[in-house]
């Protein structure tokens, strides 16, 4: 499939949401960041938010749920205009149910792992999702520096996905940039979330479409894409 590019508002002006939307003109998503100052110590926005977004802006919404309870609460981003909703599977208490509820109500279905959550034990999981997301950070904070030892779980969860023949989409999130984005395709991500790196730049349209680039010339090298 296609490289994907998805700002990521925590690094937008909160202020200025609708304008810092349409500051990213073909973007392919924006990911939009929920934390409960619960399951991340960080407290972000939620439903009311999301609604007013999904009304000023076309571009669908990427909602990652850095919270408590998403089993009760995930399906409210679906109603809230979310096109995909990612909740993590350290938090969920029935990620199969939850992920088929997400579905049932006209959303892709995502689910996340921490850095320390192996993708081994989901691996039957993995048919009833629309994306999975490996976090190459700690969840919380935006602007962190890039974990490299995240590659080698990437490029385990591709061969994963490769084996069942799955059309599932394999996201990163966390220090995404023009230093580490290639390598992050190298290793088998087709959706890049990219905070600082976009909303930092000078002209945040141009900083995806660049992203882009160098994603898609990676992938376009890349063993596990020309395996298929």
């Amino acid at each position: 499939m296609a490289v994907q590019i998805n700002p990521s508002i925590l690094s937008a002006d909160f202020a200025r949401l609708a304008e810092e939307a349409k500051a990213v003109q073909g973007a392919d998503w924006l990911h939009v960041d929920v934390m409960d100052n619960h399951f991340v110590p960080n407290l972000t926005l939620g439903v009311p938010v999301v609604e007013s977004l999904a009304r000023a802006t076309d571009t669908p919404l990427d909602c990652h749920l850095m919270i408590e309870d998403p089993d009760r609460w995930a399906p409210q981003y679906v109603e809230a205009g979310a096109s995909s909703v990612t909740f993590h599977v350290e938090a969920a208490a029935a990620p199969v149910r939850l992920a088929r509820e997400i579905r049932a109500k006209g959303a892709r279905a995502s689910m996340a792992l921490k850095p320390a959550t192996p993708i081994e034990p989901y691996e039957d999981l993995l048919p009833e999702l629309d994306m999975l997301l490996i976090m190459t950070v700690e969840p919380g904070f935006g602007g962190q520096a890039f974990l490299d030892i995240m590659l080698p779980k990437i490029r385990r969860t591709r061969e994963l996905i490769g084996k069942h023949g799955l059309q599932l989409w394999l996201q990163v999130d966390g220090g995404v940039s023009a230093s580490t984005i290639e390598r992050c395709a190298d290793a088998g991500a087709d959706v890049f979330v990219a905070g600082s790196a976009v909303y930092g730049a000078q002209d945040p349209a141009e900083a995806v479409r660049a992203l882009r680039s160098q994603a898609a010339a990676a992938t376009a090298k890349a063993s596990w894409a020309c395996d298929h």
